[in-house]
């Protein structure tokens, strides 16, 4: 069982290791340098995608028993896609409670595990923008776009790509 100051040593070693090693593709940091449980990300747009060029900021919130549990993870600017709900948060399988889905739609084996690391979580989200599943969407409306109207679902991420430059 993780306690508080184990998350907090582990957060502040990612953090070391991302300042001293950056990932293309993302920045992060803390929100606040008296709270290393809550982090700012920015994510570059993935190159040949639609949301390329963008600059979308998160925050991710870690439990006091990181990294048993997940952060979770909301944009705070606007994103337009299948897998993040109206209000930004993120969802993708990695961040879902470890153990078996209540609902069956997902593997034990691909939800959270305290291997995942800030850049493994990241990642993951980039990954997720620069390949959307329709299957088990998190925003419903953005989903069925996705499928059956693409040119409007473009336009939509094209206006947050605009709105995420103008914010920058």
């Amino acid at each position: 069982m993780a306690t508080s100051s184990q998350a907090s040593l582990l957060l502040q070693k990612q953090l070391k290791d991302l300042n001293r090693n950056p990932v293309d593709g993302f920045s992060a940091g803390l929100v606040d340098d008296s709270n290393i449980f809550e982090w700012s990300v920015t994510i570059i747009g993935p190159p040949d995608t639609l949301y390329e060029g963008g600059f979308f900021n998160a925050i991710m919130s870690f439990p006091q028993n990181y990294p048993n549990s997940p952060p979770a993870v909301r944009f705070t600017s606007e994103v337009w896609h299948p897998n993040v709900y109206k209000d930004g948060k993120v969802c993708i399988s990695i961040l879902h409670p470890p153990g078996d889905d209540p609902n069956g739609y997902e593997l034990a084996s691909e939800r959270w595990s305290p291997v995942h690391t800030v850049e493994s979580i990241v990642l993951s989200i980039i990954s997720m923008l620069s390949g959307p599943n329709d299957e088990s969407p998190a925003n419903v409306e953005a989903a069925k776009e996705w499928r059956e109207n693409r040119d409007e679902f473009k336009k939509k991420v094209g206006r947050c790509v605009r709105r995420s430059q103008e914010m920058m």
